[in-house]
């Protein structure tokens, strides 16, 4: 197919007259994405394919885009997106497109849906602008068959959640991802996670995982991560990759320690990261893990009871000091909050200096079990350290991912990753503080996390592989999004084509939602069969 579409270049028509493209760009600075310099060329596309790079001759086109003084590059590949949540409200998908994002993987943190065939067919019959793919979550799968519960699973209940991760991989799941930070996933040890990455292994997946512990325990987790591939079998991830507490602030040079002698012995160990210091996830995250088990009812039961009900808030207050509080409830600053909108914005610290106590870290922390027995907000935690971000962004082997949704402007107060992350990267890191070059950051945007991921037709420009290309102005392209303001689209990015078509044509929306669903090396291509699930 490769062949036929380059051979599609040189085609004639009887009278002699070259066969129209499609599409031709020209004149573009092209950054290939494998970290190659940049070349001055044109690349012609034809349906969905690139059938000709470099110094054209003249050819008659159906559209001709014009990107002198450009950069044209392979579309951007986000390795970890929660896209799912906005795929079919707004599937133009433009907090995306406008920094040059062309494909998503979903189904992070170990959370997917499951099953996970029914979803992907949805995605399908109502396409998007981008590409979509998914993980199959260890979570979901854990929840399906065991619920919430704080224990090990039995020999059967393994079984079950095996077949459940193999169905699965033959809808289409890129591998399994792992949330040993969340409920139910921190339940379970590490030997369960690793006879399901046994299963993923058999179809060629990958494992990617939200450590356990991003603070004082980030070692401890890194090396689990790592074990995790290594007797599973299979590449290996840490995804957003981080280091949270001021305590921890440094130890990003003991992760990569870590990282680099697993992949001196073989292990295939990689990271991803977006380039921000601050997280951002749900305020469950100030609470132990073992006082969430059951459900928001045994919370409230355990909070009921003086004794627990002091010992869940000095864990509480413990993480507000050394880890995502970083020492001050000023860190933490409400995103969404379903039971009362007009908290978005709003830090710990003052809401509870609005309760008139105050804003000690013991004060903030009843102010944190007040909000969590209402249900709970989204979160965004400021508590991590530049210098930490930058030397993993530095390492060969990290790549970007937004860990961001898909959004249309509104009055949430949403962690800007949505809007900016690879935009952010373009303006900080390679043009501001030129901590990586643009050729390197375009590989870690775009054949980095393809290849990763085993998407063999796309993040790099050469004839037979996809169109899924974006062209930016390289003095200009970053984020404009921030904490106080995060609904803002990136600028700079004049052209996004997916798989052939522009979504964005001279920096406007064009409406067109050419996306397609992606599928991993287990795909059945919808008919069921039999596969190994040890």
């Amino acid at each position: 197919m490769r062949i036929l579409s380059a051979l599609l270049a040189s085609l004639t028509i009887a009278s002699g007259q070259s066969l129209p493209y499609d599409l031709l760009i020209r004149h573009g600075r092209i950054y290939d994405g494998t970290g190659s310099p940049w070349i001055v060329g044109d690349i012609a596309i034809q349906g969905d394919t690139i059938v000709a790079l470099g110094k054209l001759a003249p050819h008659a086109a159906a559209q001709t885009i014009d990107a002198r003084g450009l950069a044209v590059v392979p579309g951007f590949v986000d390795t970890h997106s929660h896209g799912r949540r906005g795929i079919f409200d707004v599937p133009l998908a433009e907090s995306s497109t406008r920094q040059g994002i062309t494909t998503i993987i979903e189904g992070p943190d170990g959370s997917s849906p499951i099953p996970l065939g029914p979803f992907l067919d949805r995605v399908r019959a109502a396409p998007a602008a981008v590409n979509f793919g998914s993980m199959v979550g260890h979570g979901s799968v854990r929840n399906a068959v065991m619920g919430s519960q704080n224990r090990k699973a039995s020999d059967a209940e393994i079984q079950k959640m095996k077949e459940m991760v193999r169905q699965a991989m033959l809808d289409g799941a890129f591998g399994m991802s792992t949330g040993l930070f969340y409920v139910p996933g921190n339940y379970a040890p590490v030997e369960e996670v690793i006879e399901l990455a046994k299963v993923v292994a058999a179809y060629g997946g990958i494992h990617t995982s939200h450590v356990r512990n991003e603070a004082e325990g980030v070692l401890d987790s890194a090396r689990e991560t790592v074990r995790i591939g290594e007797e599973g079998g299979l590449p290996t991830q840490q995804t957003h990759v981080k280091v949270v507490g001021g305590k921890q602030w440094g130890w990003s040079a003991k992760v990569l320690e870590i990282v680099d002698a697993a992949r001196r012995r073989g292990v295939d160990a990689t990271l991803d990261l977006y380039p921000y210091t601050a997280s951002s996830t749900g305020t469950s995250a100030m609470f132990p893990q073992w006082s969430m088990a059951g459900g928001a009812k045994a919370l409230r039961e355990r909070l009921m009871a003086p004794e627990t009900r002091a010992k869940i808030k000095a864990e509480v207050v413990a993480v507000l000091r050394e880890g995502r509080g970083a020492g001050d409830a000023r860190n933490v600053v409400m995103a969404a909050c379903g039971f009362d909108p007009k908290l978005a914005g709003k830090s710990l610290a003052g809401l509870t200096r609005e309760a008139g106590l105050e804003a000690t870290l013991e004060n903030a922390a009843e102010t944190a079990i007040g909000i969590q027995l209402q249900g709970g907000c989204s979160a965004v935690y400021h508590a991590m350290d530049e210098a930490d971000v930058e030397r993993f962004l530095r390492a060969p082997y990290t790549m970007i991912a937004s860990d961001g949704e898909l959004l249309a402007p509104g009055r949430t107060m949403p962690h800007p990753r949505s809007y900016g992350a690879f935009a952010r990267v373009l303006r900080r890191y390679v043009r501001e503080r030129k901590t990586i070059s643009l050729e390197e950051a375009v590989r870690k945007m775009s054949s980095l996390p393809a290849a990763r991921f085993g998407l063999r037709d796309r993040g790099v420009l050469r004839p037979g592989m996809k169109a899924d290309i974006a062209v930016f102005d390289p003095a200009v392209a970053g984020d404009t999004a921030t904490y106080e303001r995060p609904h803002s689209y990136a600028v700079g990015f004049q052209h996004v084509i997916v798989n052939g078509r522009a979504v964005i044509l001279n920096g406007k929306v064009t409406g067109a939602r050419p996306g397609r669903v992606l599928t991993g090396p287990g795909f059945a291509g919808g008919v069921a069969r039999r596969g190994p699930a040890q």
